[in-house]
């Protein structure tokens, strides 16, 4: 029987509950044109769902390696959903929140610490990082509900751009996580496969690889190509680039742009 934790290790932070209450406050306001400004309203509402989606990646890694053996992830309080709780909460939580306010890219921050040697099979280590991109995966799947069920009617303009962007963000989360990318999830899942000679050899480059990707995706050839696979994978899902695209100019609301057919009504 694997231990489960204490209650107060798995009881959810008034920290991650606040940010909730946030998201769920401007969210209200997104919908009902309550603020005063749209734009403020879609950035407070948007950012703090990208938080508690951050929170929920962590904590899919963080849960799934309890019932896999690591029982320190309790004591280490990454089961109560504070961010302030993890390892990297620069990686995790600030960094990523900068990516999306300067350039709207839902890029992926830095794992909760597992510590690896308790956990015995190598698919319980594959399942542990792709945990993470899968809790992305799921929050996507709820932001584009509305749209792949036809179910937009009486949904405000601006909230439903703000679901578009979010979308977009976390479509960009899941497929840069899931690269098999030294540092990234996506190289977590095939690492317990490789040879222990390829694995001691590709470990001193898991610090950049995050900062590879970053790198790459400022190349516009390389930036054009992914953002066509997100966006055509948000295509598939009934969100159009109009749309991902008005909740962008609406997020950055302190930028003057030509997003003038993107303006919505206010009450």
């Amino acid at each position: 029987m694997v231990h489960q934790g204490t209650r107060s290790e798995r009881r959810i932070s008034s920290v991650f509950l606040g940010i909730v209450a946030i998201m769920a406050v401007t969210g209200w306001a997104v919908w009902t044109g309550y603020a005063a400004s749209p734009g403020l309203a879609v950035f407070l509402f948007v950012t703090s769902a990208w938080v508690v989606s951050l929170c929920l990646h962590e904590y899919a890694h963080a849960r799934t390696a309890l019932h896999s053996g690591d029982l320190t992830v309790g004591a280490k309080g990454y089961l109560t959903l504070n961010p302030l709780k993890y390892t990297h909460a620069l990686l995790s939580i600030i960094l990523p929140v900068i990516f999306v306010i300067m350039g709207g890219l839902g890029l992926p921050g830095g794992a909760v610490y597992i510590e690896r040697d308790r956990i015995r099979g190598r698919w319980k280590h594959s399942l542990i990082s792709a945990a993470g991109p899968l809790a992305n995966v799921a929050f996507a799947a709820v932001c584009t509900a509305p749209f792949w069920l036809n179910a937009l009617d009486g949904v405000p303009l601006a909230f439903r751009f703000a679901l578009a962007f979010l979308a977009l963000l976390e479509v960009s989360a899941a497929i840069l996580n899931f690269l098999p990318v030294p540092g990234l999830d996506g190289y977590g899942i095939i690492e317990p496969w490789l040879s222990y000679r390829v694995r001691r050899e590709v470990a001193p480059l898991a610090p950049f690889g995050l900062i590879a990707v970053f790198a790459l995706l400022w190349i516009p050839a390389v930036n054009t190509w992914f953002f066509g696979v997100v966006d055509g994978l948000l295509s598939a899902l009934g969100v159009s680039d109009l749309e991902a695209y008005c909740g962008h100019q609406l997020y950055r609301f302190w930028q003057e742009g030509d997003g003038y057919f993107c303006a919505v009504p206010q009450s």
